[in-house]
């Protein structure tokens, strides 16, 4: 019976953490710098278009919550790359570099 409460516990121990690890989704992408709110810590991201030569439109631009990053060395224009977590409909980028 010992034995039986233990693995029980470990189960929802794991199904717990499993699903606290699926709450948050990990990216990492390539885009440029169109919108700098330094007041707010945001940061808004036009994802680079990949594929047709030419189509340099991308898309709409994203915003973003900065985290563990300082957006003195970010400026409007610059192209990056950067990791983001979303976590309840919320972006936050945690790392940031200029290309």
């Amino acid at each position: 019976m010992k034995i039986a409460k233990i693995v029980l516990a470990s189960c929802a121990v794991l199904t717990l953490a499993g699903s606290a690890s699926l709450a948050q989704q990990v990216t990492t992408g390539t885009g440029m710098v169109t919108i700098v709110d330094r007041i707010s810590g945001t940061v808004a991201i036009r994802p680079t278009q990949s594929g047709t030569v030419g189509a340099n439109t991308g898309g709409a631009a994203t915003m973003f919550k900065l985290k563990g990053a300082s957006l003195d060395d970010v400026h409007a224009g610059d192209n990056v790359t950067y990791s983001a977590t979303e976590t309840d409909g919320t972006k936050t980028i945690t790392k940031i570099e200029k290309k």
